[in-house]
């Protein structure tokens, strides 16, 4: 192995061929993200309970069981760490709510289990906006971008984009109802993946809007979030809306030979656009055309209405989920949360129904579109990280808010960022691909094309 590339910035595919082989221990890797946990979370605030102990004994059980010859697959000794919404037994899940400090669940979550099965270490929580809202947390201190501190890294799993960006875990779990995965995976230069709904079991995690939630795995590479993807894919009888579809091979089956598909660039998301994104999405476009594929422009009816439509949904099945939280302890949560969750009660039975409606007639102008195109290409966001102070979770048009992401939470489908340039302040800028339902290996297969054709993903923050 060659000791100039740092441990803590491998690829999860090539650390685990690595451990495979025999040259590279878990021990040695696990202590690699410790000892960086250590000397930037201070600074970053990426984790809110560091599992150290358990980790470094958990390491060692992973080599000793190669020794033994027995491998468990490609993310045997890998050291991962969880949105702070993901159960872990006996370590703390708050939610990232003083509300829930205390909590300690007894089970891990379904992808927890299939994750350790696979022979994964548990690093340990990440900070998140509080309940998976938006804006920092109500416990612990805010997350900051390792590419420039001053700026936000997009939420609500901001202190998973973090982590993985700055070299604190080989890999990490985040959730989405509206593009909590794909926005701060593109402020942090990171593969973002919102999976089918209903590819991956959200038994164990907590429900802000039942009907639009989902969990992925966010990398530094395409072929990280696929080996994450087929472990935690699969039917769970614990939660009745997972599929009972096979689950796809996807980094095996990987191909960056992409020549023929149709890509619809969706015109609609590129209208109020920052210049640098936009131009950014351009050179994406003739970068795809150059690895051969046809490339056409789509539309997507009420496009401008589906991010109140989105609002409106997660806003009430949120307030459902917490309103007797917001009734009894009002203290316990913070402002902002308490502003969007009394907001979910102020809507009529009519209004939720109406936003239902238009949910379900997306779905079926996505699926005409689909019946054209393979894919749907747009930006991530409509502009680069905010800085901090800049930064207003009340206003709910915010412009780093880009409806092509929410279209695909209500639509049910799977979309993926992927890294796609910088600014010249050297601020990441994110690519958005999706697919019809369960057809994430196409998904992943065009992300990997472009991602070893432009190479950002070799590219990390200078802390």
């Amino acid at each position: 192995m060659d000791r100039s590339e740092p441990l803590h910035y491998l690829s999860i595919d090539r650390a685990g061929n690595l451990i495979r082989d025999g040259k590279l221990s878990s021990v040695d890797l696990t202590e690699s993200y410790l000892e960086r946990i250590d000397q930037l979370n201070p600074t970053l605030h990426s984790y809110i309970t560091v599992n150290g102990n358990a980790a470094r004994k958990d390491a060692k059980a992973m080599d000793m069981e190669i020794a033994r010859g027995r491998y468990r697959g490609p993310l045997h000794g890998i050291p991962l760490a969880f949105k702070d919404l993901v159960d872990t037994a006996a370590l703390a899940t708050t939610y990232g709510s003083k509300a829930f400090k205390d909590r300690v669940p007894s089970k891990d979550a379904t992808l927890v289990t299939r994750l350790k099965a696979a022979g994964c270490i548990n690093l340990g929580k990440l900070t998140m906006s509080e309940l998976a809202m938006v804006g920092p947390p109500n416990l612990g201190k805010e997350t900051l971008n390792p590419w420039n501190t001053s700026h936000a890294p997009g939420g609500s799993s901001s202190g998973s984009a973090t982590a993985v960006a700055a070299g604190l875990c080989a890999g990490s779990i985040g959730s989405d109802t509206g593009g909590s995965i794909r926005f701060p995976a593109a402020n942090n230069n990171l593969v973002g993946l919102m999976p089918t709904y209903g590819r991956v079991s959200r038994k164990g995690v907590m429900p802000l809007s039942w009907t639009l939630d989902h969990v992925g795995p966010m990398t530094r590479t395409v072929e990280d979030a696929a080996i994450i993807l087929h472990a935690i894919s699969g039917f769970d009888p614990a939660d009745r809306i997972t599929s009972t579809k096979s689950v796809g091979a996807f980094r095996s089956d990987l191909t960056a030979d992409i020549r023929g598909l149709e890509i619809g660039v969706l015109e609609d998301s590129l209208i109020d656009i920052d210049f640098e994104i936009a131009n950014a999405i351009e050179s994406s476009i003739r970068a795809f055309e150059s690895l051969g594929v046809r490339v056409r422009l789509v539309r997507m009816p009420n496009y401008r209405v589906l991010h109140i439509a989105n609002s409106i949904i997660y806003l009430v099945e949120a307030f459902n989920n917490f309103g007797t939280l917001l009734r009894q302890k009002p203290s316990e949560l913070g402002k902002i949360f308490r502003i969007y969750g009394y907001m979910g009660g102020l809507f009529s039975a009519d209004e939720y129904v109406q936003a239902m409606r238009l949910r379900s007639r997306t779905r079926v102008e996505v699926e005409k579109i689909f019946e054209k195109v393979d894919l749907i290409l747009s930006p991530t966001t409509n502009s680069p990280p905010k800085k901090i102070e800049e930064f207003d979770p009340f206003v709910l048009t915010e412009s780093t808010r880009s409806a092509s992401a929410e279209a695909f939470n209500l639509a049910a489908c799977p979309a993926l960022s992927v890294p796609c340039g910088f600014t010249k302040a050297q601020l990441p800028i994110g690519l958005q691909v999706a697919a019809k339902p369960m057809n994430e290996q196409i998904l992943l297969n065009a992300a990997y094309a472009y991602q070893e054709l432009v190479g950002l993903h070799h590219k990390h923050p200078s802390l």
